[in-house]
């Protein structure tokens, strides 16, 4: 990921795909591979949440609790992102969505690369999300430069997205 490249990993339900937040080329990449709008936005997963300083103010997280209790875990947010993140990562908003993983894998992946990475889905459009190694090599195969083996809880749910300035829950 540190040099522009594309990973599939396990998340809490479903497979993701990641890379570096900062890297626009990789950013786009994982769009066109999913043919997803720059628009919508994207989710940054961290394994802590040090690793979202770079984008969120860290006074912001402290101001809500409810955020706190739910990390780490299988729900996402939508914070006022500083000024400057780029719109390849917030879309048309002025937030930017994150979570703080419980997957460990995720996990590790995040703290082996030293920050929060990118984290949607893995699919194409209209397709289900996978929800292992063999369905992510079936959508992407060598168009991606690696899988991270692993499992993900297939009883579980696509991450909640809430708005942390409503509580208004999107997803």
């Amino acid at each position: 990921m540190r040099t522009g490249g594309v990973v599939a990993y396990p998340t809490e339900a479903v497979y993701g795909l990641g890379c570096d937040p900062a890297d626009e080329s990789a950013v786009h990449r994982i769009l066109a591979l999913k043919q997803r709008s720059v628009d919508k936005g994207l989710i940054l997963i961290a394994a802590e949440i040090a690793q979202l300083h770079s984008f969120i103010e860290p006074q912001l997280f402290a101001e809500h609790p409810e955020v706190l209790s739910s990390w780490p875990g299988p729900h996402t947010w939508l914070f006022p992102c500083k000024p400057g993140t780029p719109t390849w990562l917030t879309g048309t908003f002025d937030t930017l969505a994150v979570r703080v993983t419980a997957h460990p894998v995720a996990a590790t992946l995040c703290k082996a690369f030293g920050g929060a990475i990118v984290s949607t889905s893995a699919n194409p459009a209209g397709a289900e999300p996978a929800r292992n190694h063999d369905t992510v090599a079936g959508f992407f195969g060598d168009k991606i430069d690696m899988i991270v083996r692993g499992t993900v809880n297939t009883q579980a749910q696509v991450s909640s997205i809430r708005d942390v300035r409503t509580g208004k829950q999107l997803r």
